[in-house]
């Protein structure tokens, strides 16, 4: 159990390091077996590796100076939970929302919840 543990932490940190980089974030994604992100409150439902990609391509295109920084990562039986604040600068537009130019940032938990081999159902809250 505590190698299954291990393997889903390192899946889980390798997406974290890498999602807001732009270069890197496709690699992290290449790791699970169906990545999918709920935004709430029903802002956003991006489902499968295509629309995940679409999704981050528009967020980093909105954030271009975006950081993630992870506070604090918990397990639970069939989920990796990670507590995390990001921001950055919005200097484009993000789905119906236009640009401000303005610093932006909040926390967030994401919830990387376990589906057979290593996946990604991440829930931001």
């Amino acid at each position: 159990m505590e190698s299954r543990r291990a393997q889903r932490e390192a899946v889980v940190n390798a997406h974290v390091e890498s999602e807001a980089v732009i270069t890197t974030w496709r690699a992290a994604l290449a790791k699970f077996h169906h990545p999918r992100y709920e935004v709430p409150p029903g802002w956003l439902i991006a489902d499968g590796s295509e629309a995940v990609e679409q999704f981050l391509i528009g967020f980093l295109s909105a954030f271009p100076d975006l950081w993630l920084r992870k506070l604090a990562l918990q397990h639970a039986d069939g989920a990796v939970i990670v507590e995390c604040v990001f921001g950055g600068t919005n200097l484009g537009p993000l789905g119906e929302i236009a640009a401000t130019g303005k610093n932006a940032g909040a926390g967030c938990l994401d919830f990387h919840l376990r589906g057979g081999p290593p996946s990604l159902r991440e829930g931001v809250l």
